[in-house]
């Protein structure tokens, strides 16, 4: 079994900056891509960035240039730093791990205030 707990969370201002982390324990031989997803309230689950094991990153539109993923594979754990926070940043953050089938956190909400 593989656990992924999530941190980092919280209310910022708008253009304020946050950091994501994503730990990912338990039954881990390798982990293969990992990234984010967001949801916000009324709206679909919409992927934010991915990285793979390489380190190739992608990001959605709406966040490349401001957001930036990456992973210390020696932790087993996934960063999103996120900068220049708008409010429609505002949603609650998943984190996955593809490990030997896709593992999901819990959830950390962000909340950005105009």
């Amino acid at each position: 079994q593989v656990q992924l707990v999530e941190s980092g969370g919280g209310l910022v201002q708008a253009g304020g900056s946050l950091t994501l982390s994503c730990a990912a324990s338990g039954s881990i031989f390798r982990i293969n891509d990992m990234g984010w997803y967001r949801q916000a309230p009324g709206k679909q689950r919409e992927l934010v960035a991915t990285i793979l094991s390489g380190g190739y990153t992608t990001y959605a539109d709406s966040v490349r240039g401001r957001f930036t993923i990456s992973r210390d594979n020696a932790k087993n754990t996934v960063y999103l730093q996120m900068n220049s926070l708008k409010p429609e940043d505002t949603a609650v953050y998943y984190c996955y791990s593809d490990v030997y089938r896709r593992y999901w956190g819990q959830g950390t909400q962000v909340t950005v205030s105009s």
